[in-house]
This record gives C-alpha cells, sequence and structure tokens, in this order.
C-alpha cells in the first residue's frame, strides 16, 4: 500500500513539473468591422494536449469569455465576441496541436467615425485585450502578459499592413503573433497599443453624397411628371 501511494505521489510530482518545450504558440488577428482571432497551440506536450482534450471545461468560448472579463475588470464593457467557423476548436492528434477561432468586436475593440466631407472612414483599434492568461491544464498556463509585453508599436511590420512579434524564451513556448489590417488601410498609425488607420468610402456612402444621385432624382421626378400628364 505505502508502494502504491509512493508511486502515485511521484507521477503526480512528475506530471506536475512538465513544462513543454519549443512548442510554438502563433496568434493571428485579421482586421476588418471585427477582429477575427485564430490561436494556434502547435507540438504540444503529449500530456498536456490529452489533458486539454479531456477538459471539458476548455472550449471555443474559453479564450474568448477571458478577454472579456479582463477589459471589463478595466471599465471596457463595449466588447463582444462570437464564434468562428463550424468548427472553432480543432484538435490534430498527429501534430499534438490545438486550433481555436472566435470573432472580437465592440467600440471598445473597434471605433470608427466617419468624414461627412470626404466620407474616409477612421479605425481605431484598441489590441490590449491580447493580454491575458489562459490555463490549458490544471498543470500548465501561459500568460500572455509575459509574453507579449511590449506594445505593438515596437513590433516589426512584415509589410505596409501586417505588425508582427515573437517572443522566444528558453525553457518556455515561443510566441508569435500576426496583426493584420486591410489591404487598402492607409495613414496608419500607431501609438502604444492604439492602432488607427484610414480606409476609403464605401460605393454606397459616395453615391449618398454624390450631387449626380439628387440631380439623376430630380430627372426621374420630372420625367414621371410629363408621362403623367401625357397619360391624362
Amino acid at each position: 500500500m505505502k508502494k502504491f501511494a509512493l508511486a502515485s505521489l511521484i507521477t503526480a510530482l512528475v506530471l506536475s513539473a512538465v513544462v513543454p518545450v519549443n512548442a510554438p504558440i502563433t496568434i493571428q488577428s485579421t482586421v476588418d468591422d471585427s477582429i477575427y482571432v485564430v490561436y494556434n497551440f502547435e507540438n504540444l506536450d503529449p500530456i498536456v494536449y490529452n489533458e486539454n482534450k479531456a477538459n471539458q471545461q476548455f472550449n471555443s468560448s474559453t479564450i474568448p469569455q477571458i478577454i472579456v472579463e479582463n477589459l471589463e475588470k478595466q471599465n471596457l464593457k463595449l466588447v463582444k465576441w462570437s464564434y468562428g467557423s463550424p468548427k472553432d476548436i480543432v484538435y490534430d492528434d498527429a501534430t499534438m496541436s490545438i486550433r481555436t477561432s472566435f470573432y472580437l468586436g465592440g467600440s471598445d475593440i473597434i471605433s470608427l467615425t466617419v468624414n461627412k466631407t470626404t466620407m474616409k472612414r477612421t479605425y481605431q483599434v484598441n489590441t490590449e485585450w491580447r493580454v491575458f492568461q489562459i490555463d490549458l491544464t490544471g498543470n500548465f498556463s501561459i500568460d500572455f502578459a509575459q509574453h507579449l509585453v511590449k506594445p505593438v508599436e515596437e513590433w516589426q511590420k512584415t509589410n505596409a499592413t501586417t505588425f508582427y512579434y515573437e517572443n522566444k524564451q528558453t525553457g518556455m513556448s515561443d510566441v508569435f503573433f500576426y496583426l493584420i489590417l486591410p489591404a487598402s488601410a492607409s495613414s496608419i498609425q500607431v501609438h502604444g497599443d492604439i492602432v488607427t488607420y484610414d480606409m476609403p468610402p464605401l460605393l454606397e456612402d459616395q453615391l449618398l453624397n454624390s450631387p449626380f444621385l439628387i440631380l439623376g432624382a430630380i430627372a426621374v421626378a420630372l420625367v414621371i411628371v410629363l408621362i403623367y400628364r401625357k397619360a391624362r
């Protein structure tokens, strides 16, 4: 009995000491009217992977709910999220990887103003939502506050509209984060973790703001009047 108890204790200590090394985490956030966020936890330790897969408390709503709760503590309550795709969480047994996705929005995440003269749209994106801690299992958690501590204004740019940051730490998971703005974004500015950019006017906004629309409406009205008079 004592031997069994000792063996159980040793097993528990070994499991609690498991820290996956070189297990990359890639986050891709694609900005539009909302942000489509994809988390990829890749090449996990088999014990962590299987424990997470069996953990019913970890599901496709776990991460967005943590994000919303963290922002509410900062009095940022105009935040909403929705599921990403039919399979919002995918387990790949072959590569011991977990993929989960969701949409994140609300005016405390993305706000929009429209120039009434030019109809140009200016977006402001708050990226502080990325900082939180997630427990993949009871013995393994990831603190993105440590991994993603640098503000976005210090990140690299892989092209005109994509910000990139990586954090590689010995004995810890490597984290790679992509923030992808719309391809047509212009006048991009970053102050701390706030990103602002302009977008061209929507076609319907241009039409509604065009004098030709009014002239066209007057012309149509005149034609209708003439047809009505002839019909009489």
